[in-house]
Formats: structure tokens, sequence, C-alpha cells
């Protein structure tokens, strides 16, 4: 049964935006006082509005949907989800999300018949038009269609310009490339993707269609990386040629066997779009939602989650390419799950002026050792139990996972620190990046072609634990040199009838 809405159901939908922009150059003979005049300061006229569609709207994907709601020049006119609607959603708190909505609506009693944590392309659609009612003179808005299959999304939405990506990990990849073959542009949740030639193929595409893309890494748009490329650049440490990153995840189950029993699929929720190219098997709640992250065919593990974040800087800082190896040392690798806690080390030649390097990663609550120069009492870990740690010739930087707070060890160096000239330019802000790039300016910092390398590096880390074999690896030929085994984890075989 279909619950989706048609666009013909939206006042004014009778004529494109682009038809009618297009037309209008035929009434220019007509003198008419332009809506943004008439609408009063910081009022964005309809016609210079982007048209976006949310596709995946769990609650990370309605988290990402808020932010762009609040964005004065794009409108949100499609959802998308496999998911009708359910209560059974993680969040970072009691009430988390339904408080982040009530503050956005300014509706104090939003949600008060929630059993739980509710999200689906249902939940997603009442809350987009609540938003725009709330911004009415009318006080009522029904513009927002939802839908089931993305693929029915991009064929019926004509005015779309871009979409915005929040699904599991597996789909980032089919839809991305989908929605750039369609000519819109694409706003995508981290990891850019599930497998390493899945990342490799987005960047390509991304180059091809010319497309704006943007990966949901915000640090990269950071005062923090800035700082840190600024110093390292300038010799503060002396050149680096070692970094240590270590995470607090996972904390959801990894280390598990499947499920032999088969449960009933929940009402609403399409199963079999849900696994899309993913190998088939019987629905349980092992699965969904959130807990995919810990399963090979849906999820990246820990490296995945987070070193999107820490290696987009790490990245940046030591303007770093391909590695040359990867290994990986772990508890249990079970067929189908990530281990409890991996040690992961990647080797990278040298780039310029900057020597070979080489960065460790732990998870699962593993960390390197305290470094020489660390206050007496100060927590290696931090609150969130995680951070980077850039060891040149000459000193030590130690900063938050993705560049936070950076500071020099021993700590008391930084009381007679001068820090070398902003050189380098500030951002506008992460999304509003995307958004500028979308009206034809400069690529966002994180768009795909840079992202590509940064993604499948750490994917490499994952198929290195998976052949438990040190991978030589050829960046520009895609290809493990020396265990042929590992080609099946860099390019997965999608189930029949999906591919990119």
């Amino acid at each position: 049964m279909r619950d989706d809405k048609s666009r013909t159901e939206r006042p004014g939908a009778q004529i494109s935006r682009r038809t009618f922009v297009g037309g209008a150059v035929s009434a220019a003979a007509f003198t008419i006082v332009p809506r943004h005049v008439l609408g009063g300061p910081g009022y964005t006229p309809p016609s210079e509005k982007l048209n976006a569609a949310c596709i995946g709207v769990g609650a990370q994907g309605t988290r990402v949907m808020m932010d762009f709601l609040k964005q004065p020049d794009l409108q949100i006119v499609s959802v998308c989800d496999v998911n009708k609607e359910s209560s059974d959603y993680s969040e970072w708190g009691s009430n988390e999300l339904r408080d982040k909505e009530r503050r956005l609506l300014g509706q104090p009693d939003w949600g008060a018949d929630w059993k739980g944590c509710t999200c689906g392309r249902e939940p997603a659609r009442r809350l987009v038009e609540a938003y725009y009612a709330g911004r009415s003179p009318s006080g009522q808005y029904r513009g927002c269609a939802a839908y089931n299959d993305f693929r029915e999304l991009l064929e019926k939405e004509k005015d779309l310009d871009a979409v915005i990506v929040g699904t599991t990990d597996h789909w980032h990849a089919p839809i991305s490339i989908a929605a750039m073959r369609k000519g819109k542009h694409v706003y995508c949740q981290k990891p850019m993707t599930r497998a390493v030639y899945e990342a490799h193929k987005m960047g390509e595409v991304a180059r091809e269609t010319k497309v704006a893309t943007q990966l949901a890494v915000g640090n990269q748009a950071s005062e923090a990386t800035r700082l840190l490329c600024e110093w390292i650049w300038a010799g503060v440490i002396g050149p680096v040629r070692e970094v240590h990153n270590w995470s607090s995840r996972p904390f959801w189950p990894q280390g598990i066997e499947r499920p032999k029993e088969e449960e009933p699929v929940p009402e609403g929720l399409d199963w079999d779009l849900w696994l899309g190219p993913a190998p088939a098997r019987p629905y349980n709640h092992v699965y969904l939602p959130f807990v995919w992250r810990g399963w090979f065919d849906f999820g990246t593990g820990a490296i995945g989650d987070m070193g999107c974040y820490s290696f987009d800087t790490i990245f940046r800082v030591l303007k770093l390419g391909p590695p040359a190896s990867v290994e990986a040392s772990s508890t249990r690798v079970l067929p189908e799950t990530f281990p409890l806690a991996s040690l992961l080390r990647f080797d990278f030649p040298a780039r310029g002026d900057m020597p070979a390097v080489r960065i460790h990663w732990y998870d699962g609550g593993l960390t390197p050792p305290r470094p020489e120069g660390l206050q007496e009492g100060r927590d290696l870990t931090g609150e969130d139990n995680e951070g980077l740690l850039f060891v040149g010739d000459r000193g030590t930087i130690i900063c938050g996972f993705s560049g936070e707070d950076p500071r020099l060890l021993p700590e008391s160096k930084m009381k007679t620190f001068q820090p070398p000239p902003k050189t380098l330019p500030r951002s506008i802000g992460h999304d509003r990046e995307w958004i500028e790039a979308c009206k034809g300016g400069k690529p966002g910092g994180a768009n795909f072609e840079f992202e590509a390398p940064v993604t499948e590096t750490i994917l490499l880390g994952n198929v290195a634990l998976r052949t438990g074999k040190k991978l030589y690896w050829d960046g520009p030929g895609m290809k493990v040199t020396n265990v042929p085994p590992a080609e099946q984890y860099v390019n997965p075989a999608y189930r029949q009838g999906w591919t990119l």
C-alpha cells in the first residue's frame, strides 16, 4: 500500500521552477516588483532556493535534516526512507531527538505521544511541514512528499536540485552515484562508503558529473584543523614521522555471530529494500537500528564510523596520498562482524619535503602509551576517551580526536609558544560551503574527490582486519598487490539486481 504524496499535491506544482525561471525571460517587458523586496529583510524568494530531498531519515538523518531546514536558501521538498515510522531508534540521551525537534519548531508539546525515539519517512514529512508551516503567513504547509524508494523519488522529483543522504553505510554509494548521474548535488553522511572501491567510484563520478558534493565531516571546516596545518607546516615540532589516533568506539555490538532465528519484519519496514545490494538474510533486530554498524555487510566498524573525522584532519595536515601498506591486529575476527578491539598500522611514503610517516589506530578501549611531557594528573584520553598525537623530530602535539584544542608537549612549552601566522583561509561553515558550491561557488572542502582517498585508506584497514595479512597497496591501480583474496573485500559483489 502506498502512503506517499505526489508532487501535484503541492501548491503551484503545475509549473516547474525551472520552467518558470526560463520563461521569465520572455516577460522582461513587464515591470514587476521583486518578491524579495515585498518579503522584507532576510527573505529568500522561492526562485533562489535549492530544492533538496533527504534520503534516509532515521535518527542521524533527521538531525542532519534539521540543520538544513534552518538554511534560508534551501527548501526540503521530499523525504525518503524504507521505514514508514517506528519508535525504536537510538539517540544520545533521553528524549534527545524529540527535544531538538521541539526547540526547532518552538512547540513544547511536539512528540508528546511518542513511546520512544520516533523516526522514519512519515515523522520526517510531518516535521518538515510543521517547520515550514510555522514560517508561513497562513500557518499551514503541505509541500513535502514522502517516498519509500529513492529511485522513485529521483524519477518523480523533476525540480530537485540536491539530495542529502543519511542512510546506512552500505547504501551511501548506490544512492549518491544514482543522484549524481541524475545531475543532483549530493551531501552524504559519513563514512563516505562501506567498501574501498565504492569510495573510488564516488570520487570518479563526482569528477565526471561536476556536481557539488560534500561529506559530513564538519571538522574539515574547523579552526583547529587549520591551526594544526599552520603549526606543523611551519615546523613547530619538526618533521612528523608518527601519528597515534585512538577512539572509544565501538559502543554497539561487535564480535558476535549471525542469529539463527528469524523474526517478523516490523510493520512499515521494507526489509528487502533496506538490504538492497547486501546479501539477503532473514530479518532480526540485531541488524537495526544503529547496531548495523558492527556487521561487515552493512557497516564499517569503529574506524569507518570515526576515522573519517580524524583521518580527514591527518590527511590535510600531513598532505597524504595513498598508503604504501596496511596491517592489523585485533581480538578474534568472526565471519560477519568486526572484532571487539583492533590496532591498525598505516605506512605512507615521503611526500615533497615531508618524510615517510606511520599512523597507528586504536579502538575498543585501546590507547597508545602515555607520551612524555603530558602534565601529571591529566588523563591521556580526555573526557571522550579519544585523541590524536603528532610526533615530530623536535616535539609532540596532542589534541582532541579531530584536532580540537591542540597543545605542545611538554605542556610547559605553551606558556612561551608564539603560534605562526594564520595563512590559511577560514571556512564559511561546513554546510554553507556545500550550499554555495551548489550555486556555482568553489567546491566544499570535504568534496568527494578529496574524501575518496581518505575513505579508501581507512577502509583498507578493515580489509587488513579481515585478511589477517599485511597488505601492500597500489593506490593508482586500486589493487592489493600481495594478497589476492583481499579483492573480495576491496570490491565486494552486490546482490543480483543492484549495481553501481
